[in-house]
This record gives structure tokens, C-alpha cells and sequence, in this order.
């Protein structure tokens, strides 16, 4: 075994599991890249085959959503529908269901993370015009993005990278992933009416956030293109990161919206984060460190490439290192023919149990601490721990009865 490989692997991973080392300002996605920057230095991998071991189709179909969710952003249109939704004349269950749909529907055709960063703070602004506690309704957000997003293989960058891989279609996993979805959306729903039903409301001060005015023009254009785009990847063979890119070279094409705005609001250090650990994650695969890894654990019974265990693994690990890494390190486990949707909805879901198991919910408590609201990882995890439970079973069962 190459112990330098495995060491630096170790370290990489734990900088996933920990966020940062004490005494550095390196965050998750610095991490990645110096691991990937320490495998080309000792010569473990050439210049090439680290830029050959990035999956570009991956990384192309992760940029031109970006650029789509972008333009709905720069267009006011998450912050309108928010707006919308908290000024709806409803009570407060009705509200955090209204919430939950929308939220959990946006996530599915658009990256969650955006849809998180962009209607977090209006959201905020809303429950404390309305004098409700905005907690219940930030953690509905989180998790619903979360769920909504495991319905398709766009709606967070771990489906896009597990369907690019596997070369899954795009119906036969909406198919498989539905019913999880729309279920586990009403399991979000009934825990958090549970849990908050004597605390709706608070009394927080009204924050003023500077969100963009609604541009009928420019979200109509964002509309228009994300419905092409869901119809291509329904009804064509094209391939998604193709297709996914010219939609965002459509929008590009703008005589108000510059471009300079939109590529801003791409996630560069997300993209980075995925270079680094497809370099990281070939290295140890080349280098034969994991193939003995794999085959240590299959000694002791644990045999990823068993749907079951697969599912197992998949829920625990994503809850050690985030669901991107599990995924990248899981995949080449993923050999059964359901691999790919128990990787998928497992990765996903599983997610919702600690904050640090999605970047939605980093987001989420991120932008609410900026505006005074503190969430707790107690606090998140009363919600999470039931939600995650309940939505992994639906998801279990509904894999097994679709494997018959």
C-alpha cells in the first residue's frame, strides 16, 4: 500500500469531515485543491492525467446551471416568490407548507444551493414583518431543498456528478426518485407542524435586505430557457452538458444583463472542489489504496457494491465528509443496476441530518446567523433526525418494491 497516498487522502478527507485544520484559513474547497496540488508534487500523478482524471461533463453541466440559476436570481425572481409566500394571507401551517412546495419544486429544476442563498435572507425579512419565528421556516427551506432536489439529476451537483458518470436517464431516475420526493416533502411538512406548532411566533427585527426587484423580462427569459431545457432532457438524446450549456450561452446573450453579474454569481469554489477531489479520488484508485480498501472491508462483510450496504454506507459517510465527497468516493462502488438512484436519493437525503451534511443546510444557518438568527446544531438536528429517518425509509422501501 502507498502510504504517502493514503495519508493524504486521510488528511484531505478529514479537512471534508472538519470544514478546515486548526491554524489555517483553508476552508473545504482550499483542501481538496492542496491535496490534488500534493499528489502532483511527490509526481503520484502527471500534469495530464490530473487534468484527464476531471470529469468535464460533469463540471460543464454544473457551470451552465449556474449561469441558468444566476439569471433567475439577477431577475428578482427568487426574491419575488419569496416575498409572495411570506406576505401570503395564511396561517402558519399553511404558510410552511406553501413554503415547503415551492421550495422543494425549485430545487429540483434549479441548483438548491442557489435556491437556498437566494430566498434565505428574504425569508428572514418576511417572518420578522409578520412577527413569526423564522427558524421552523429556514429549516423547512433547508430541507425541502434538500428532498425537492433528490427528484432530479439536476437538482444538486451530487445527482448531476452520479448521473454524468453512470450515464443514467433522466427519466428512469425521476421515475425512481418521485415518489421519495413528493413524500418526503409532506414528511418536512408534518415534523416541523409538530415540532413548532405552540412557537410560530417571534419578535425579531425587520432586516433590510437588498434583494434585485422582479424583471419580468429577464426571469420570462429564465423561465423560458430552464422549460426548453427540461423538455431536452425528458424527450432527446442530447447529451445534458451540452444542452445545459446552451441554454446558459442563450442567456449570455443579453443587451441588459452583463455578463461580468452573471458569471459572478457562479460557484467557482464549488467547481474547484470537485477538480480537487476527482484528482484526489483517481490517484487513490490508480494507486490500487482503495481497490485494497474496498477488498478489507468486503473481509468483514461490508460489500458496497450490495445495494443495501451501498445505501448504508452512502447515509453515513454522507454524513462524515458532506454528500459531494461520499459520492465521488462511493461511485466506483456504484456497479448494480440501482446503484445509481440509491446513491442519488441516499446522498441527498441523508444530507438533512446534520448541518454539515449538504451545503443547503450550511447556507441556510449561515444566512441567518448574518441576520441575527442563530440555529443550533441541536436545534437543526430535532428537525433533521426525524426528517432524514422517515425519508430514507420511504426511499428504501420504494427502491426495493422498484427493484421487482
Amino acid at each position: 500500500m502507498d502510504t504517502a497516498v493514503l495519508v493524504i487522502f486521510i488528511l484531505v478527507y478529514l479537512g471534508m469531515v472538519f470544514g478546515r485544520y486548526p491554524g489555517l484559513a483553508l476552508d473545504r474547497t482550499g483542501i481538496a485543491l492542496l491535496g490534488a496540488i500534493a499528489f502532483l508534487v511527490l509526481g503520484k500523478i502527471g500534469p495530464q492525467e490530473a487534468w484527464d482524471a476531471v470529469d468535464e461533463p460533469t463540471i460543464l453541466l454544473l457551470l451552465g446551471l449556474m449561469v441558468v440559476s444566476a439569471q433567475f436570481r439577477l431577475g428578482g425572481f427568487y426574491s419575488f416568490v419569496t416575498r409572495k409566500l411570506a406576505n401570503a394571507d395564511v396561517s402558519p401551517g399553511v404558510l410552511l407548507a406553501l413554503l415547503i412546495a415551492v421550495s422543494g419544486v425549485l430545487s429540483a429544476v434549479l441548483a438548491n444551493d442557489i435556491v437556498c442563498l437566494a430566498m434565505a435572507p428574504v425569508l428572514v425579512e418576511g417572518c420578522a414583518r409578520r412577527r413569526l419565528n423564522p427558524v421552523p421556516f429556514l429549516l423547512a427551506l433547508a430541507c425541502a431543498a434538500n428532498v425537492g432536489s433528490a427528484a432530479t439529476l439536476i437538482g444538486n451537483p451530487q445527482n448531476m456528478l452520479i448521473g454524468q458518470a453512470l450515464d443514467l436517464s433522466f427519466v428512469e431516475y425521476l421515475i425512481d426518485a418521485s415518489v421519495p420526493s413528493v413524500v418526503g416533502l409532506a414528511i418536512v411538512w408534518a415534523v416541523i407542524r409538530v415540532l413548532y406548532r405552540t412557537r410560530w411566533t417571534g419578535d425579531h427585527n425587520v432586516p433590510h435586505i437588498d434583494a434585485p426587484e422582479l424583471n419580468v423580462w429577464q426571469s420570462s427569459k429564465g423561465i423560458a430557457v430552464i422549460a426548453a431545457l427540461m423538455i431536452v432532457f425528458l424527450f432527446t438524446g442530447i447529451p445534458r452538458e451540452v444542452a445545459a450549456l446552451s441554454a446558459a450561452g442563450i442567456l449570455l446573450l443579453s443587451r441588459r444583463m452583463e455578463s461580468r453579474e452573471i458569471l459572478g454569481l457562479v460557484d467557482w469554489h464549488l467547481l474547484v472542489l470537485f477538480g480537487g477531489l476527482f484528482i484526489v479520488n483517481h490517484v487513490l484508485d490508480t494507486s490500487g489504496v482503495l481497490g485494497q480498501v474496498m477488498e478489507g472491508l468486503r473481509r468483514v462483510h461490508v460489500d458496497a457494491e450490495q445495494p443495501a450496504t451501498l445505501f448504508l454506507v452512502t447515509t453515513v459517510l454522507s454524513n462524515l465528509v458532506s454528500n459531494v465527497p461520499a459520492t465521488m468516493l462511493l461511485l466506483p462502488s456504484a456497479t448494480h443496476p440501482s446503484a445509481g438512484a440509491i446513491l442519488a436519493l441516499s446522498s441527498t437525503l441523508a444530507g438533512n441530518l446534520f448541518i454539515v451534511g449538504s451545503i443547503a443546510n450550511i447556507i441556510v444557518v449561515d444566512q441567518a446567523q448574518r441576520l441575527g438568527i442563530r440555529i443550533t446544531w441541536i436545534e437543526h438536528a430535532r428537525t433533521g433526525f426525524p426528517v432524514t429517518v422517515a425519508t430514507l425509509a420511504v426511499a428504501a422501501v420504494w427502491l426495493w418494491i422498484r427493484s421487482f
